[in-house]
């Protein structure tokens, strides 16, 4: 989201970070919004929550801001070792959304952070050139694929259809993948990693939108694409097939966050069904048989809508099963049981009263850590990585 009035620069945000690093740890959770009574053993695993530290500032040296994609690395390769979180920023140092080139690294052994990669900003094989969005991944072999969705000057208006641009684990270009199937890849990925082989699954909100000026069409074009990928020894990955998986959701241009559409994307335990955030329709989908389907499911099943969710966003699963979604519209994250779609519980995580609700437009990614304790978030307004657990 574009934030114009809480831009910092990175030393100044260092110096900010500094300065309030005594105060980064919460002495206790943040009060749990329900949808029932209050039960006397643990229903969810946001009730195991207690604590959120701010660990890093994410703006790089070349300013980046506006930090989306979350993913913490499956195993150590390059310069990236198996923990570390990798944070994409969507905007530029002038604060223009779609137009961020950098991924950048938080070591959690050194608390340090580095830059991991910088994309060219006119990278040609990639259409509109280059905004990093929050589908990003980083495979079993070392690779990070991540989404682009760009624009000329921070609007809609003059966005481009994007592509995925494959990063090697050195943080160079590999190699990009483009189709008439990929038109904005926006939300974070669902991925199946057998080594050899992986499938991705990415939404793309771009179709049929335009700008943002007056109160812009809903298009209801929006997609779940599915990547099958080879992952050669040493070698990129190569897409082997596509596959059109969910269609006809809500996507809109917006001044504020660029556009709305469908963001989290989650997988069951047994893979039978892809669960997906639809913003635009305030609600949690799913969708059958993701990983063999060779149809389109629609926009799939309603699991569940309205109530604690406030336009869902980005989403990952508990270690108990459980899907945690962020709210574009409040700072909160919702604990679903997916088993019988109840909402459980509704937890502020960011309470910035510099926005209205608190924490409003601020929330983006989110990954579990490695030992499914706690997660990982980002809060974009003041460009921060949060760890809560």
């Amino acid at each position: 989201m574009n934030h114009p009035t809480r831009q910092f620069s990175p030393r100044a945000a260092r110096a900010r970070l500094a300065a309030t690093a005594a105060a980064t740890t919460m002495a206790a959770a943040a009060a749990l919004v329900t949808t029932s009574a209050a039960h006397a053993e643990p229903q969810g695993f946001l009730e195991t929550i207690k604590h959120h530290t701010t660990l890093i500032n994410t703006v790089p040296d070349n300013g980046d801001q506006n930090p989306y994609a979350v993913v913490v690395a499956p195993v150590s390769a390059g310069t990236v070792k198996k923990g570390d979180v990798l944070v994409g920023n969507f905007n530029n140092s002038t604060n223009l959304q779609g137009t961020g080139s950098t991924i950048v690294d938080y070591h959690p052994d050194t608390q340090q952070m580095t830059v991991f990669a910088t994309v060219p900003r006119d990278l040609k094989e990639c259409p509109g050139g280059i905004g990093l969005s929050t589908a990003m991944t980083m495979l079993k072999s070392g690779y990070v694929i991540v989404g682009s969705t760009p624009s000329n000057d921070g609007t809609t208006g003059t966005k481009g259809a994007g592509c995925l641009i494959v990063i090697d684990p050195q943080g160079k270009i590999a190699s990009t993948i483009s189709s008439p199937n990929i038109n904005d890849p926006w939300g974070n990925m669902a991925v199946v990693d057998n080594g050899t082989s992986a499938t991705l699954f990415v939404s793309n909100a771009g179709f049929g939108v335009g700008g943002a000026d007056g109160e812009p069409p809903v298009f209801k074009q929006a997609t779940v694409l599915r990547l099958d990928l080879d992952v050669p020894q040493d070698k990129p990955p190569v897409v082997k097939k596509e596959t059109v998986i969910g269609s006809g959701f809500g996507a809109q241009a917006d001044k504020g966050v660029f556009l709305v559409g469908p963001t989290g994307l989650s997988l069951s335990a047994d893979q039978k069904l892809l669960y997906v955030s639809d913003a635009i329709g305030n609600r949690i989908t799913e969708i059958d048989d993701p990983l063999t389907r060779d149809t389109s499911a629609g926009v799939g099943r309603q699991l569940t809508a309205d109530g604690l969710l406030h336009r869902p966003l980005a989403m990952t699963t508990a270690p108990n099963g459980h899907l945690l979604v962020t709210n574009a519209l409040n700072g909160q994250v919702v604990e679903i049981d997916p088993a019988s779609g109840k909402q459980l519980y509704a937890r502020w995580i960011d309470t910035d009263k510099a926005q209205s609700p608190p924490g409003n437009g601020d929330l983006f990614g989110i990954a579990m850590t490695p030992e499914g304790d706690g997660f990982y978030y980002v809060e974009d307004d003041v460009n921060t990585l949060v760890l809560a657990k």
